[in-house]
This record gives structure tokens, C-alpha cells and sequence, in this order.
């Protein structure tokens, strides 16, 4: 009897700290998104013009332009280039299908698409101007920076994913380098790059809970279905 009743506490301690997790998680993703629109009128209600810390920010990146610094800002924003992400994605998905199964592949390919599909268009409708002196684009749009939403919804899904802590230190380390790079190219503002940020928490995290409520109802379904099959 005492054996069953440990198992049973720590079921339901299990249960409790994945619902807590959730709610964790949705939290963050609701904020972020907050976030996001927040920044969103702001720029707006500027005029789309650059805002003060946007020029602060910029002037620092000028100043401490060289040679060496461009080159390296060049690699992360390379790789996060559409050829790029089309490539390290489908790698990603097929690993994780193969080690993980379809259901973690299809919740980060949906991820992916859907940041995707929000900052592309977004960034028209908006129609804020780069900086002048861009190094790294031609487009003149640019907010949300599309290289950090993708890096952002990147890092922050397979964290949610794998929860190990080393993805999680490598991911943040490739995110800040990546808002670094474009800034440092002159390819977005301050608030480009912070905007694509909390564009990226918002749907990696709200992505994943919505996945963990598909899976819940189909384990209910699983073992609704069960009984009546004996």
C-alpha cells in the first residue's frame, strides 16, 4: 500500500510540474507577444522613423566598425539567410523524426513556417526603412528582422523540445550574436532586432503549447478507446 501510494504522489507531482511548465511557457509566450505589438506601435506612432535608442545604438555600431568585425558579423547573418535556414531546418526536422518521431518534428517545421509567415508580410505592411548605410541588404524594409525571429523561434523551440541545458546556453549565445550581426552590418535597427526577438519567443512558445494540448486529447483519445476495444 505504501509503495502505491508513492507512485501515486509522484504521478501527480509529475502532473503538477508539467502544468506548471505550461503555464510557464504560455505566460512568456503571451508576454512576448505584448511585447511585440507594444514595439510594433511604437515604431508606428513614430513615423517608422529610427527611435532615440535605435540612433544611440547605431552610432556605437559605426564607431566600432572594422574590417575583422564585419567579416564576423558576415558568418551568423549568412547562415541565417533564407538558403541557409531552408537548409539547417529540413536537417533539423529529419533528425528530429528520426531520433524524436513526427510529432517533435512537425511542432518545430510549424514553428519555423509561422514565424516565417508572420514577419515576411509584416515587414511590407509596415514598411520601416533600414539604415542608409547598410552593409548586408538591398531590400528597403525592415522590421521586424526576419534573421532574428527565425534564429529566436530556432533556439527556443528545440529548447523546449530536447530541455537540455546546453541548448538552451548555445542557443541564447547564437541569438544575442545574431541581433549583434545585424545591427553590426547596419542591416536593422535596435528595434528591429528586438522586435524579431519577441516575435520569436511568442510563436516558438505558443506553438509548443498548443502541440502539448494536441498531444494530451490524443493520449485521452488513446485511452478512451482502449476499454471498448477489449
Amino acid at each position: 500500500m505504501s509503495t502505491d501510494a508513492n507512485e501515486q504522489s509522484l504521478e501527480i507531482e509529475a502532473i503538477r510540474q508539467v502544468g506548471a511548465r505550461r503555464a510557464l511557457v504560455l505566460t512568456i509566450g503571451i508576454a512576448a507577444a505584448v511585447a511585440f505589438v507594444v514595439l510594433r506601435l511604437v515604431v508606428a506612432l513614430g513615423g517608422r522613423t529610427p527611435l532615440p535608442m535605435d540612433e544611440w545604438w547605431h552610432a556605437l555600431m559605426v564607431a566600432t566598425l572594422t574590417n575583422v568585425g564585419v567579416v564576423v558579423a558576415f558568418v551568423p547573418s549568412n547562415v541565417g539567410s533564407t538558403i541557409g535556414m531552408i537548409v539547417i531546418g529540413i536537417i533539423v526536422c529529419v533528425l528530429l523524426w528520426w531520433k524524436r518521431g513526427r510529432g517533435d518534428a512537425a511542432t518545430f517545421a510549424a514553428a519555423i513556417v509561422l514565424v516565417v509567415a508572420i514577419g515576411a508580410p509584416m515587414s511590407y505592411i509596415i514598411g520601416r526603412l533600414r539604415p542608409d548605410d547598410s552593409l548586408a541588404e538591398k531590400l528597403a524594409t525592415s522590421f521586424p528582422s526576419g534573421h532574428t525571429a527565425v534564429a529566436t523561434t530556432f533556439v527556443v523551440i528545440l529548447g523546449l523540445l530536447l530541455r537540455r541545458w546546453y541548448v538552451w546556453v548555445v542557443g541564447v549565445v547564437w541569438v544575442l550574436l545574431m541581433m549583434w550581426s545585424r545591427t553590426y552590418l547596419h542591416a536593422h535597427w535596435l528595434s528591429d532586432v528586438l522586435a524579431g526577438l519577441f516575435e520569436g519567443i511568442a510563436v516558438a512558445c505558443l506553438v509548443w503549447c498548443a502541440a502539448e494540448a494536441i498531444r494530451d486529447r490524443r493520449a485521452i483519445r488513446t485511452n478512451d478507446e482502449v476499454p471498448g476495444e477489449s
